[in-house]
């Protein structure tokens, strides 16, 4: 009996390619690897962004274009139309500092997560902006807590294409720099290493709450009409809820910067803020951040009010070995 004629091998179908396993916050494993390595600064792995990852990151700008309009300042308005930012796609880093050294120097550096304050600090001293790569979950579109691509890239970048804005940032740098040198050589009565830490604790403090009340959740008069308030912290700017809460809301105390006031008062990060301070321009800002820096070497800042934020021992450590920041990396 003859065999019966066997079926050919039917070629097995190539396996769609892999979805990337996105870089969504909290959810990415990429950044939980270099979170374990103790990397701080990183590069942007673009090809691990998901498509649900651009998309949220068009919703997120296209959300907020109408509000940045009526709402922020002109500066940032300024700088947000030089970088050209599409709601196609996640901007590369490389593209934004391609564009941004030439007007200010000033260059997004990716980085894992949290940086250590002094090391945050030192960071903007060298020009450089530590700025977080993962993106918000798209069921999640408002202002979190945790930075994302989007307040750091939408909120905070605009702005360090502004020369007097950027030299404002670089002269923070400096006042973590006199802190770190006087608190290695501070020692307190009688050589007691507990009081150092309680300055420095509380000239951390007054550092973060000044960068807090300013630089994130500032508020500025607005040149053409001095009655008129325009949003130019980046906390405000990268929030489609708060940034219109901040001018609109008759329950929000809004009030002239004054440093005495900014450095004492304590905040928290969970819910709106109820208190907003102003200032005239940045060039105001500028001479605040240098009148900080004069209370910091006067020892006027080594008695501010308890509470919110709580100062971390890792900060407080970057600052007492501060000298041994990173060194800066050479971008292309």
């Amino acid at each position: 009996m003859a065999n019966a004629p066997q079926p050919e091998p039917v070629a097995p179908v190539p396996a769609a390619p892999a979805a990337p396993p996105g870089l969504t916050t909290t959810q990415a494993p990429f950044i939980e690897e270099a979170r374990a390595h103790g990397e701080i600064y990183i590069h942007q792995p673009y090809e691990l962004y998901s498509d649900e990852n651009q998309a949220t990151w068009g919703r997120l700008l296209e959300r907020m274009q109408p509000r940045w309009q009526r709402y922020a300042n002109q500066r940032y308005l300024d700088g947000l139309h030089r970088l050209q930012l599409s709601p196609q796609r996640i901007p590369r880093l490389e593209e934004i500092n391609h564009f941004m050294r030439p007007l200010t120097g000033f260059s997004a550096r990716a980085v894992s997560g949290y940086v250590p304050s002094y090391h945050f600090f030192d960071c903007l001293s060298r020009r450089e902006f530590p700025t977080t790569i993962t993106i918000r979950d798209g069921r999640q579109l408002e202002y979190l807590p945790e930075p994302d691509i989007f307040h750091d890239v939408g909120g905070h970048v605009p702005m360090h294409t502004d020369p007097a804005f950027a030299e404002a940032l670089v002269k923070f740098g400096a006042v973590a720099a006199a802190a770190a040198r006087r608190a290695s050589t501070a020692r307190g009565p009688h050589g007691d290493p507990h009081e150092r830490l309680r300055r420095l604790t509380s000239n951390v403090r007054a550092m973060s709450r000044f960068f807090w009340f300013s630089v994130e959740f500032g508020l500025m008069r607005s040149a053409g009409s001095p009655d008129a308030l325009k949003v130019y912290g980046s906390g405000l700017l990268s929030s489609f809820g708060e940034i219109a809460h901040a001018i609109d809301a008759p329950e929000v105390q809004r009030y002239p910067f004054q440093i005495e006031w900014v450095v004492n008062q304590a905040f928290e990060i969970h819910h709106y803020q109820p208190l907003l301070y102003i200032v005239d321009s940045f060039d105001h800002l500028f001479a605040l951040v240098t009148e900080l820096e004069r209370w910091l070497l006067a020892g006027k800042l080594d008695n501010v009010a308890p509470g919110d934020p709580e100062v971390s021992e890792t900060d407080l450590a970057s600052f007492l070995h501060g000298d041994k920041a990173p060194p800066p990396v050479t971008q292309p």
